[in-house]
C-alpha cells in the first residue's frame, strides 16, 4: 500500500509501512499550503533542480529529520554545504536507498538559485525527474518539464503505477501537453501538481482529471494537505 500526501505545488509525499519520503518540499513559501513543515516526517528528500519553488524548505526538513537529499551532483553540492546529508545522482543513474529503488529522469527546464541582491545566479546543474519503486508501485514525478518525446520512452520502459505531471503552464507543460504526457508514460493513474501557487500558474486541476478520464485514464487533482491511497 502507497499513500500519497500532497502538500501543494510539487510538493510530494510518498509513504509505505515505516518509510516516507519527499518531493521537492516548497511548503513555508507556498501560500496554499496547509501543513506545517515541522510536522512532516520523512528519512529521504528528492530534488528535481534547483529552483526555489522546490528547495526552499529542503535543508530544514533534512535537519528536522537527519534526512538523506537526493539531488543532482551539483545541488547535492551544495546544499551539503549547508550541513545537511546529501547524495548526489546525475540523469540516467539509480541508487537504492532503504525504501526502494531510486532514478533520476531528464525532463526539460532550468536549475539554479537567483541571488538578487548580488545580481547573480549559481547554476546548480541540469533539471530531471524521478522514477521511483517504492511499496510495491512505480512512480514518476516528472519535476519542471516541457512535453518531450522522450516521455514515451518511459511509457516502454517502466509499468507507471503514478505519475505526478505539471499542468500550470508558463514556466511548464500546460494542460494540453500534460494531456499527451499522461498517454506517454502510460501511467495507471495521474496526479497533476505544479498550478495555482501562482497567478501565471491558474489552471483547473479537476477539468484535467476529467478530460483524462473521458481517454479511460484515470487520476485525482488533489487538494494541498488532501491524501490518497493507491492499492
Amino acid at each position: 500500500m502507497l499513500e500519497i500526501t500532497y502538500h501543494g505545488h510539487s510538493s510530494v509525499q510518498l509513504t509505505a509501512g515505516d518509510h516516507s519520503i519527499m518531493f521537492d518540499p516548497f511548503i513555508s513559501g507556498n501560500p496554499l499550503a496547509t501543513t506545517k513543515l515541522a510536522d512532516i516526517r520523512v528519512s529521504h528528500i528528492l530534488l528535481t533542480h534547483g529552483h526555489q519553488d522546490h528547495i526552499l524548505d529542503a535543508v530544514e526538513l533534512a535537519k528536522q529529520n537527519d534526512a538523506t537529499i537526493v539531488a543532482t551532483h551539483e545541488l547535492a553540492t551544495y546544499l551539503g554545504w549547508q550541513g545537511v546529508k546529501t547524495i548526489g545522482i546525475n540523469l540516467g543513474g539509480s541508487l537504492r536507498l532503504p525504501f526502494g529503488k531510486v532514478k533520476m529522469t531528464h525532463a526539460f527546464h532550468s536549475s539554479g538559485v537567483i541571488a538578487s541582491e548580488q545580481q547573480q545566479i549559481v547554476y546548480l546543474g541540469m533539471p530531471g525527474g524521478f522514477i521511483v519503486e517504492m511499496g510495491g508501485k512505480t512512480v514518476y514525478h516528472a519535476g519542471d518539464t516541457g512535453l518531450f518525446g522522450d516521455l514515451k520512452m518511459f511509457g516502454e520502459l517502466y509499468d507507471i503505477d503514478l505519475a505526478f505531471l505539471p499542468i500550470g503552464d508558463h514556466f511548464t507543460m500546460g494542460p494540453e501537453d500534460a494531456h499527451i504526457a499522461a498517454k506517454w508514460v502510460k501511467a495507471d493513474f495521474v496526479v497533476p501538481i505544479h498550478y495555482n501557487t501562482f497567478p501565471p500558474i491558474q489552471q483547473d486541476g479537476d477539468a484535467f482529471v476529467a478530460a483524462l478520464a473521458e481517454e479511460d485514464i484515470r487520476g485525482k487533482a488533489l487538494k494541498p494537505g488532501e491524501s490518497y491511497r493507491l492499492p
